[in-house]
């Protein structure tokens, strides 16, 4: 293992485990009010929040100070809990889970996003430490807008990934721009 993946992996978690902090306090504000949400909600509110970095990089200044690491940190979770949402496992829980049960899913899809990053970080070669964050920006608009179509299709697809695979490499676009945000680069560029 090269240094780089190594100090990826170490950054990685950390942007997750952040992530996952403002998921336990705002399920202590909020409970799992999230849960009322259908999929189509959850990719609706992420693509919002994606918009809002888009148009602020666009417009080149920011009117509502709120900084544009926490939208990425807000599509993080919105995924997940998206990525909870739509798995036919979790079709029965009820509305308002326990603290546990949030916690074990939330960390069951964060282990399966983190082993895809793991690969593709492996076949890519790191290339998103290349990238413009508003290009990862644009990736995540592109994801929402092809998820957005298979849910148009009710979840019917014939070439193409299923809305999982979009909600996760969406989650490991967000944390890309966290990183590179952490480590000095302008999350206006």
């Amino acid at each position: 293992m090269s240094t780089t993946e190594t100090r990826t992996e170490t950054q990685y978690e950390e942007q997750i485990e952040n992530a996952f902090q403002l998921y336990l306090k705002k399920m202590k504000d909020y409970g799992t009010s999230w849960r009322v949400l259908r999929g189509k909600s959850i990719t609706d509110q992420i693509f919002i929040k994606t918009q809002r970095i888009r148009s602020i990089q666009e417009a080149g200044e920011q009117k509502v100070q709120d900084p544009l690491k926490d939208e990425f940190v807000g599509i993080v979770n919105y995924c997940i809990m998206g990525l909870i949402q739509i798995n036919p496992e979790n079709a029965n829980l009820s509305l308002e889970l326990t603290q546990d049960q949030a916690i074990s899913l939330y960390n069951e899809q964060r282990k399966i996003i983190y082993e895809l990053m793991l690969k593709k970080n492996h076949d890519y070669g790191e290339a998103w430490r290349e990238m413009r964050i508003s290009s990862l920006v644009d990736l995540i608009l592109m994801k929402l807008l092809r998820i957005k179509s298979i849910e148009d299709n009710a979840g019917k697809v014939i070439a193409s990934e299923g809305i999982d695979a979009g909600y996760q490499d969406i989650v490991n676009y967000s944390i890309f721009a966290l990183i590179r945000i952490s480590e000095g680069e302008d999350p206006m560029k």
